[in-house]
Order: structure tokens, then sequence, then C-alpha cells
């Protein structure tokens, strides 16, 4: 069993007990910022805990510990009603790592399982089911199914405590096939039945009140420190017209999910992010919510990340003007890949003008809150099949990229070309290669975006060559790659520290 336990080492990883003592230390420190590495597990009560739990830290020999929640459940412990392990933020690891259990792991939190089966996670990842399993369950201490089922338990226990939802709703929303299993899960992993956790909230201000019958608000958890405002600032001024709105504090768009459309709005809210979803389908809550922190990129550790940034004697003054940048992410690939195409050569103001005509001319109509208010996204990002099908002379750009621009929404449409959680980030981005006018700065990006690689960097990138050189250090693409050598693996957050200086 791996288990990472040093938020400013992630790359130390070693397999086995030898972690325990390590594991010991940090929960003696109760420090928060090891939430959701892993969790602790006590034999004498039976429950796991995150390592942050304020309750007496037990005797290291009544204590085992796991990588995951759902290795904890598997082997019959239920979730500490004080600290609730399952509220904390995701594992950073998951992001880091590019292996087959990293990508397995996005796509779980994505909610490929609960929509394909096991069956189709591994399709998608190249691998047996049963070999996927093997993996996964030699390394995390529990199988695929396992996984998804823990995922299942916390949306659900969220949603009994935190909104006034009928259970059934509740039950489907967090991705259960039927009430009468999402009723056993909850008193097997929780010790009590859904109605005794809500009954038990004991005025717990609502974070997910229902507005409208398909409409929540829930929060989502982020370790400090957290740079929201250069984080919304990045994607406020990148908004699509009818796909993204920005009002200077909070961040709106239109999503294309699995059972259908929706919208979300996002707004800071201490070390989080108020999130409010309007869903055409409830059963699409989960993979919502776990896109739009991939888009925030919540689950990244910033202690690791300035850490290691701010020993550089050129980030370190950009460092500590922003501690807890995040590298944004995106909640569609395939919209990241021609937004990015948009892009190649004109300004951010100018590829958002071209993007808002594509979405006027091709886009779908989203799901609006029941209020009606004309300020939030009224339009879906056109999908490859819809920019297909658009005259490429009516395309209000060069010929050149007009072409880019089909050659990859044909690639994705003729399922050659994926750019989701499952995908590996090299073989993506030497597919993009591949095709006509994408060259190594548009498939980066789209690598750093799309599927959150911490570790990209762009030396030919103007802004790149500009920032460097306000910074006294030379611009030409050599001598920056070789200074950025030292900022492995969190290139990718170096880079916006560079574009924020600007």
């Amino acid at each position: 069993m791996r288990i990472v336990v040093s938020p400013s080492d992630p790359g130390a990883r070693t397999v086995g007990h030898a972690d325990h003592d390590r594991c010991y230390r940090a929960a003696l420190s109760r420090d928060s910022r090891f939430d959701g590495w892993f969790v602790g597990a006590v034999h004498t009560t039976g429950i796991y805990c995150r390592p942050s739990c304020p309750a007496i830290t037990p005797k290291p020999q009544n204590v085992s510990f796991f990588p995951t929640a759902a290795a904890a459940q598997q082997r019959g412990f239920r979730a500490c009603k004080r600290c609730r392990p399952d509220a904390s933020p995701g594992s950073p690891e998951w992001n880091v790592r590019e292996d087959v259990v990293a990508r397995a792991m996005r796509s779980i939190a994505d909610g490929v399982v609960d929509r394909d089966g096991v069956g189709g996670l591994a399709r998608r990842l190249g691998y047996s089911e049963r070999h996927l399993n093997r993996l996964m369950t030699d390394e995390l201490g529990a199988g695929p199914l396992a996984v998804a089922r823990a995922q299942r338990t916390q949306t659900a226990r969220l949603l009994i405590e935190t909104t006034t939802m009928p259970m059934a709703d509740v039950a489907f929303a967090a991705g259960f096939s039927s009430v009468r299993q999402f009723n056993d899960t909850v008193r097997e992993v929780f010790a009590a039945s859904p109605t005794q956790l809500r009954g038990a909230r004991h005025g717990r201000t609502s974070l997910l009140a229902p507005i409208a019958p398909s409409t929540v608000t829930v929060m989502l958890p982020a370790r400090p420190p957290f740079d929201a405002h250069s984080l919304l600032q990045f994607l406020g001024a990148r908004v699509v017209p009818g796909v993204e709105t920005w009002d200077g504090t909070t961040y709106g768009r239109s999503l294309r999910l699995p059972h259908g459309a929706g919208t979300v709005a996002l707004r800071p809210h201490d070390s989080a992010v108020a999130c409010t979803l309007t869903l055409g389908s409830l059963a699409d809550l989960q993979t919502a919510v776990q896109r739009c922190r991939r888009l925030l990129d919540l689950d990244a550790d910033p202690v690791a990340i300035d850490g290691q940034l701010g020993d550089d004697d050129v980030l370190a003054p950009l460092v500590r003007k922003r501690p807890g940048l995040r590298s944004p992410g995106a909640v569609d690939g395939a919209e990241l890949l021609v937004r990015a195409i948009l892009g190649q050569q004109v300004s951010v103001a100018g590829a958002t003008t071209i993007a808002g005509r594509l979405a006027a001319a091709a886009g779908e109509t989203a799901t609006r809150p029941a209020a009606g208010d004309a300020s939030q996204p009224s339009l879906l990002f056109p999908s490859p099949e819809a920019l297909l099908a658009i005259d490429p002379a009516t395309l209000p750009f060069p010929r050149s990229r007009r072409d880019a621009l089909r050659a990859a929404c044909a690639a994705i449409v003729a399922g050659d070309l994926r750019i989701d959680a499952a995908s590996d980030r090299r073989e993506m981005e030497a597919d993009l290669c591949r095709l006509p006018g994408i060259g190594p700065w548009t498939a980066r990006y789209v690598a750093m975006r799309a599927l959150g690689d911490p570790d990209v960097f762009m030396p030919t990138d103007l802004g790149v060559r500009h920032a460097l050189e306000r910074l006294g250090l030379g611009g030409d693409p050599k001598s920056a790659t070789a200074r950025a050598e030292s900022w492995r693996p969190w290139r990718s957050y170096a880079l916006h520290h560079l574009w924020a200086s600007l």
C-alpha cells in the first residue's frame, strides 16, 4: 500500500507500513495541510479520521493509516462524526502523478464508474478490469468500485446534512442506483441512518440549501493559502460572452454534463468557494462538483508549491505577493482545445470575442435558473460536432486556423483524440502535435489546463519572455528552459506567477 504523508514532498512515496511513523507524526501535529492525503483508522473505536481531527490521538499500535477513505471502509471502519474526513479536500497526489492509478482516480472522481461501470473505466484506460482492479487494490487497498462507493457516500452525507432535499433525491444525486442501496451504505459507513444524520445537524448553517428544484449551493473546500482573487481574475479576463459571466466577485458559466446541461456560479468564501449549481439532472451533481474543483485547482498543495518556488531568487518575490496561486483548469477538454486554437497569435480579448461569435452561431441553450436571471450564462460552448457543421468560409479567422480547428474537432468526433480525466498527458500532447496547425505551445497549454498537468512550461510564450526580461533574466527559450528546471514539478505554477507579474 502506498501512502504519501508529506505535503512539502509529494515525490517521497514509499510502499508498505514503513510510512506508519511518518503518518503518526503528522496526526500528532493535527496540521490541516495533511487532510486529504491519508486517513487514520482507530482499531479500538472502529472509526477513521482526517489527520487534523481534534480528538485525542490514539496510541501508535491502535491506529492504521490508509491512502483513501475507501480502503478504510473496505476494512469495516466508519467515518468520524467529529472531524468529518469526507469533507476534506481531495489528495493532491492524483494531480501530480501520470500513471494509470492516478488517471483512474481522476476518472472515478468524474463519475465514470457510476455511468459506465468498471468495464467502461478499464476501456478508457486501456487495461482489463482484472488488471486495473489489481493495480488499484495493491496500491490503495481498494478497487474502483470501492473508491466510487466512498465518493458516493461522501456526496450523500454532504447533501443529507446541509440541505432539505428529499432523501430519494439525495440518493440519486449522490450516484446511488436505488434508495435501498443508499440507506444501507449510509448506515454501514456512518453508523447512522440518513434521517439520523439529518436530525443530528444541531443547527449547522446550511451550505447547500435548495433555491429551485434543481439548484443547490455547496461549499468547495481548499487548502490554504488560497489566492482566489488571482484565480478568478484569470478566468474572468477570458469569459466567452453567453457561455461565461464575471462581475468582479462571482464567476459563472454553463456546463455540458453527461445527463444534460447546467450552469454554475462560483464565489470565494474564506478558504473555500461557494458553488451554486443549476442542473438539468441531479444525477450530474457529483460530476459537476468535481469538474468545478478541477477548474479551480482546489486539490493543489500550495504549501509544497510555494515552498519550492519560493526558494528561487527570481520567483520568491512573486510567490510572496501571491501565496496560494492556483493553476486554473477546465471543465471540458474539447472546449479548452478549441479556445486554445482560437487564441493562437491573437490577444486574449480577441480570442474571447471570436469564441463568443462561435457560441452565438452554434451554441445550444443552457439550463437557466428558475428566476430567469439574464446575467447568468445562456449558451453551451459549441460541441465539436456543431463546429464541424459550420461553413468554414464563415469562420472569422485565417484559413490555417480554420483547418486546425476542423482537424481537431474531426479527431475528437472520430475518437482519435480524447481529452479527459483518463487521458495520458504525454500521449495527448503527441496526438495534438500531429494535427495540422497545432504546435508545442497549444499542446502544452491544453495539457496544463484540460488535464491539470502541474509541470508545464512554455519557453516560447511571449508573456513568459516579457516577464523574465522584466525580472532581469534572458527571455530566449533556451535559457528560460534551463532556468525552469529547478522549478519542477511545479512549472505550471511558475508559469502563472510569471504571467501574473505582467
